[in-house]
């Protein structure tokens, strides 16, 4: 069976990269196509052989592909499968446009239906005059978008919170398969907890980093929190003397900072979100908005608990009724161990070889 994968761009790191790096180890020869590809932001890609789209020529396409978006079909369409039997691509946007002839089965995991094009319009495009010009280039990607969508032979959701935006808004059925996370990374400790709360994101507006920061300042209580982004700036201004901000850590360095949380916060609505899924893989309990893929991530009273508004107020709440509860980190461990790698492995190469022969017959 020869097999190829497809990612939407190859120039950051994140969750869905680590799908393809599991995708990698059970197909090693699969080629992975792209619409951009940045070797030096992307370090993980080192073990593919990439093959980025014409886009990869422009100039800032790397490293700035939002330049671009409307180009992004044309250079998902130009690619040619037609050696390949099986061709899975991992999407969030584009990858899912592909063509390919009758006799390739096309496998989509969807990681969630185009945010900017379908519900988060408006937390794209938060400028009025801004979004007034952007109108007609996302009316044109909407419509791509729903014809695209139809050339999958079938589809995976990665949680049942995306299997419902799949039926909504591409009205297509799907099977649901969550994400790997590699439990023998993610681990158990043996040091002390501490008293810091701990935040783990990508410093922009939707994750919510700033509703954390209100709770805690109010609070006086520590919070670390650890990642970049474009907020970062008016986040470290917003902050009192108790929150620290730690930038970019290794996953090593990660590590100890689960294994010594009092619990993570985890403030944003997310298709699923693999950061609960880490911190309860090191045996610590997580504080999350009760929406989103955490319905499925955290377990109420046993994992962790939820807050059930985006406010500073329902937030401190909650973590005042954290304080009087004790969590196991056995019972987190556990719960976190249902997304292992084997599990995606196992899952995943039973979805291909079943509907690889249906579609054969």
């Amino acid at each position: 069976m020869r097999v190829a994968l497809v990612y939407d761009r190859v120039n950051k790191i994140g969750g869905a990269e680590r799908v393809l790096e599991t995708l990698h180890q059970i197909w090693p020869e699969a080629p992975l196509y792209t619409a951009v590809f940045c070797p030096q932001t992307a370090p993980w890609s080192k073990k593919f052989k990439v093959i980025p789209s014409f886009l990869n020529k422009f100039p800032l396409a790397r490293k700035r592909h939002e330049a671009y978006p409307y180009l992004m079909p044309l250079a998902f369409e130009s690619f040619d499968f037609n050696e390949y039997d099986v061709v899975i691509s991992v999407t969030s946007e584009a990858a899912k446009g592909i063509v390919t002839q009758p006799k390739t089965f096309h496998l989509c995991y969807c990681l969630t239906p185009t945010r900017y094009l379908w519900r988060g319009y408006d937390d794209y495009f938060q400028n009025n005059f801004f979004r007034f010009l952007t109108r007609p280039m996302v009316s044109y990607l909407r419509y791509w978008d729903k014809i695209a969508c139809q050339r999958p032979d079938a589809y995976l959701a990665i949680s049942k919170n995306v299997q419902k935006r799949i039926k909504k808004y591409y009205q297509k059925d799907s099977a649901i398969l969550y994400p790997p996370l590699d439990t023998e990374k993610w681990s158990l400790g043996e040091e002390k907890v501490e008293d810091y709360f701990l935040v783990v994101s990508r410093l922009v507006s939707y994750k919510k980093v700033d509703l954390a920061i209100q709770a805690f300042n109010q609070l006086g209580l520590p919070l670390k929190i650890v990642g970049t982004g474009s907020q970062m700036g008016r986040l470290k201004r917003m902050a009192q003397k108790n929150i620290e901000f730690l930038g970019q850590l290794t996953d090593k360095e990660l590590l100890g900072y689960y294994q010594r949380c009092q619990a993570l916060i985890f403030p944003q609505e997310e298709d699923l979100g693999m950061v609960p899924l880490e911190a309860q893989a090191c045996g610590r309990p997580v504080i999350a908005y009760q929406g989103g893929g955490a319905l499925e991530t955290v377990i109420e009273g046993k994992t962790g608990l939820f807050f059930d508004s985006q406010t500073p107020g329902s937030l401190i709440r909650a973590i005042k009724k954290f304080e009087k509860k004790r969590f196991n980190s056995q019972a987190c461990r556990q719960n976190a161990e249902r997304f292992s790698q084997e599990n995606f492995k196992e899952g995943i190469k039973e979805v291909v070889e079943k509907k690889w022969k249906n579609f054969q017959n």
